[in-house]
């Protein structure tokens, strides 16, 4: 009974089943329709969550890097074959701004990196095509192309396109998208950005760009050979006008503004010509010293840096005039000079080589036997011994004993004065005899230590041979040492770059000094008054007093292979070497080249600036000095010289080899009759 009630009752029935058909796969649509769209929407959110949190790669914006010398004049650009000069886009006037966008993307501020319907009517081209053969690109997605990808029209570069576009429009501004599609895109003719494309088509700064021009330039990037006005004026023009016309309808100018800027007649600039860079040796020292300084290597050649130098282009340009004039006739003969500013350490001059162009190994950092222009660092050492300016050895042929050893020197000519001599006339002669004789009396290692602190970085032998200058030394070690003397014993260590600063002005690094006191300036003075007999008569260095009126002190040296002479004044210190690059011994009269380049080079590069002569520090006292006996000049003394010491070193006696005359017991002479015998002769 119970079966046959149950079969009397209706089946229950679910609600899908009782619709009718119709009904059932509508609202089957709409759930499944609903369950996308969420499913959708979340992953869009998920995706759009990820990208942000994504890093972009470093936009590669390609800037041009500056190097500029001390008064901001610009030495040479660094980049990869795209010069760009970064502007900032509160800089550019607004025309160019609005041309731009009317050209490439009038909705730029109102999407979000895509143009729905450019990518529709593409879609529909590229499918009729079966090929992609048509883009539609937004700025945004121009920008993400010429930052990171190939211009390949393939569907895997388009899809890597897509998703760095939209992560440029989360992670920039519109504003920053398009100040780096303004500094990034390409304008022709080797014009990378659109400051760039303001001066070579316009010879001005893109902040003084017309509308007209604006409109002219903002039609280049479609195709930069066909729109360019260089190139094709007519159809230049026939884009500019339709730019201008749909700037009128957009609003953004009104019909009258592009009236007259149709009507406009522009100038162009004469194309530019590729000017070779300045200081190429100099240029190439301060990249290698920006890579010491932590910078990257695509930092520094693309990154709108700008490198503020000590150079001073000026003074470079004199130095490398003065080795040209001297050397143009040499054959393979080559120089090297170095300048310093004594008083900072600042690098003014450097010239590697008389041709970069043949030789780009700069000599300035070759190692080469300094000769006797090493003197002054031993004779500094004896002076911290109690050696005085008329300490005195014999200058005569001499066999030298030491635990290696004999030591034979000789003269330059084996010219000897055969007797005694003073440190001064050995250094104004220099005189290697004397030298050796000095070495030996002090001890190897006391010139190898003073050489360390005066800046020679170079590897010294404590030998004999030492004294006349026979290991190797560059004349960027030298100049440090001349440089120390000039400034009192302060060793400055040489600073080629002031300050660098990024494309947007911050400060990455920037020169801060540490100089130090390597001699006390009591002990530069005595040397440097010893070394202005160098430029005097009878000095190896006389005929370079010529070329100077100005108080000078410095030291020749010369070896079969070398030629040197490294000299200063109170404001510059400067070293030339002069030789072959092989071992090839130097011709007759090579020092007077070397001598030449330097007087050359400092009288032109001092020009302007008053003579200005070594002042006496705390801690010398003057003397007037017999150079015969060392003793204090007595009023019968044939001869008397001043010298400078340090106090406490001069000497206590007079001269007791010239005793005055028998009758010296009458009274002085009266001023008359001194005036007398002095009018008389």
């Amino acid at each position: 009974m119970g079966d046959e009630l149950n079969r009397s009752l209706p089946a229950k029935t679910s609600a899908w089943e009782s619709l009718p058909p119709e009904k059932w796969w509508s609202r089957m649509f709409l759930r499944w329709f609903g369950f996308c769209l969420v499913a959708g929407i979340s992953l869009a959110l998920i995706t759009v969550l990820y990208l942000k949190s994504k890093p972009l790669p470093p936009p590669q914006l390609g800037l041009t890097t500056r190097i500029l010398d001390s008064r901001g004049n610009l030495i040479d650009t660094l980049d990869h074959g795209e010069r760009r000069d970064p502007v900032q886009l509160k800089e550019l006037p607004r025309s160019i701004q609005e041309a731009t966008l009317a050209a490439e993307d009038q909705r730029f501020y109102e999407h979000r990196g895509f143009s729905p319907k450019g990518i529709l009517r593409a879609v529909w081209i590229n499918l009729k095509k079966g090929r992609v053969s048509q883009g539609a690109s937004t700025i945004t997605q121009q920008l993400a192309r010429n930052l990171y990808l190939t211009h390949d029209r393939t569907w895997s570069r388009k899809w890597r396109e897509a998703v760095l576009t939209t992560q440029l429009e989360l992670h920039f501004s519109k504003k920053e998208i398009l100040e780096m599609y303004l500094n990034k895109i390409y304008y022709g003719h080797g014009a990378y950005g659109i400051e760039r494309a303001a001066r070579i088509y316009f010879g001005k700064a893109a902040h003084d760009l017309t509308l007209a021009e604006s409109a002219m330039l903002a039609g280049i990037p479609r195709g930069p050979r066909w729109y360019s006005p260089l190139n094709d004026p007519d159809r230049a023009k026939t884009r500019q006008e339709s730019i201008l016309d749909r700037m009128a309808r957009s609003g953004r100018i009104t019909t009258q503004e592009a009236e007259a800027a149709k009507k406009e007649v522009l100038v162009y600039a004469d194309p530019p010509h590729p000017q070779p860079a300045q200081a190429p040796y100099f240029r190439d020292y301060v990249i290698q010293e920006a890579g010491r300084l932590g910078l990257d290597e695509s930092l520094l050649q693309n990154g709108g840096l700008k490198i503020y130098t000590t150079l001073d282009l000026k003074m470079q340009e004199e130095a490398e005039k003065a080795v040209h004039k001297y050397l143009k006739n040499s054959g393979e003969l080559q120089a090297a000079l170095i300048s310093i500013d004594p008083r900072n350490g600042q690098i003014r001059a450097m010239v590697g080589g008389k041709d970069y162009g043949r030789s780009q190994y700069n000599r300035v950092f070759g190692k080469r036997q300094p000769g006797s222009t090493f003197k002054p660092i031993l004779y500094l050492a004896a002076l911290e011994q109690g050696f005085t300016p008329v300490s005195r050895f014999d200058s005569k042929p001499t066999t030298f004993v030491y635990q290696g050893g004999n030591y034979r020197p000789t003269n330059y000519r084996n010219r000897y004065a055969n007797r005694p001599i003073t440190m001064a006339e050995a250094l104004a002669t220099s005189d290697n005899i004397y030298a050796v004789h000095t070495h030996l009396a002090i001890g190897e290692e006391k010139a190898v230590r003073m050489g360390r602190r005066l800046g020679i970085g170079s590897p010294l032998k404590p030998v004999p041979s030492l004294a006349l200058g026979t290991s190797a030394v560059s004349p960027f070690d030298m100049v440090q040492v001349y440089a120390s003397l000039a400034a009192g014993g302060l060793h400055h260590p040489p600073v080629s770059i002031l300050r660098i600063e990024d494309a947007e002005g911050n400060i990455l690094s920037e020169s801060r000094p540490s100089p130090e006191q390597v001699i006390t300036p009591a002990e530069a003075f005595v040397m440097t008054r010893m070394l202005e007999g160098v430029f005097t008569p009878g000095g190896t260095a006389n005929r370079v007093k010529q070329m100077l009126s100005r108080p000078v002190a410095g030291k020749t040296g010369s070896t079969d292979w070398d030629s040197w002479l490294s000299g200063y004044t109170p404001r510059l210190a400067t070293t030339v070497w002069v030789g072959f690059d092989r071992g090839k011994a130097l011709p007759d009269g090579a020092s007077r080249l070397t001598h030449g380049i330097w007087g050359s080079y400092m009288r032109a590069a001092l020009e302007g600036i008053p003579p200005q002569s070594f002042q006496p520090p705390a801690g010398v006292v003057k003397a007037k000095v017999d150079p015969e006996t060392g003793g204090l000049a007595s009023p019968s003394c044939p001869r008397s010289i001043d010298y400078w010491f340090l106090t406490g070193t001069e000497p206590k006696h007079t001269c007791r080899a010239h005793p005055p005359p028998a009758d010296s017991t009458t009274s002085p002479p009266s001023l008359w009759q001194r005036i007398k015998k002095w009018w008389t002769g």
